[in-house]
């Protein structure tokens, strides 16, 4: 009888070993699929989306955060602030910004508020399936600016800023004693 009991009780463990297994493999593949979703929506754009998207041309760089299109119109980086130029970390981030979009084509998405007080359009900005926002958050050459708490990258565009300034990252890095 103790054989049996022991028996029965060593297939149970068994089972609930796998069904553990099963589970843990099925909430992996589930973390993975949505990561990977996640992810390739903010750092990769589609403009299979009609109307989510814009395209346009890059005329010049103003500053690191903010360029004019061939057409005129100016674009500031949404959710993003970085240095003006003058100030400490300017010339790099405008640089920056300059090796990643000038005179490329960008796509442009609207976030919540589609101009600010200046007429300048804000916009989450993409060069080459680069999300060109957070790359400069991330980088260190832009703090995230949250206007919008529910605006559509902020809690991702705060999460970079908080990895650039763990790296020591532009902005942060520690000065040479």
């Amino acid at each position: 009888m103790m054989g049996c009991r022991r028996l029965k009780s060593h297939h149970r463990v068994k089972y609930l070993k796998s069904k553990s297994l099963l589970v843990a493999v099925l909430l992996i593949g589930i973390g993975v699929g949505l990561g990977l979703a996640l992810g390739h929506g903010l750092w990769y754009s589609d403009n299979s989306n009609s109307g989510l998207y814009e395209q346009a041309l890059v005329a010049r760089v103003i500053d690191g955060d903010t360029v004019e299109l061939a057409d005129g119109r100016h674009v500031r980086y949404l959710g993003i602030d970085t240095p003006e130029v003058g100030d400490y970390y300017g010339e790099e981030a405008t640089g920056r910004n300059r090796d990643l979009v000038e005179r490329k084509t960008i796509e442009l998405q609207r976030g919540s508020r589609d101009q600010d007080e200046y007429g300048r359009l804000l916009r989450y900005v993409y060069v080459d399936g680069t999300f060109v926002n957070g790359e400069l958050v991330a980088e260190g050459y832009a703090t995230a600016y949250v206007f919008d708490p529910d605006d559509r990258y902020s809690q991702v565009l705060v999460q970079l800023e908080q990895y650039a300034r763990m790296k020591e990252l532009g902005l942060w890095a520690s000065e040479p004693e």
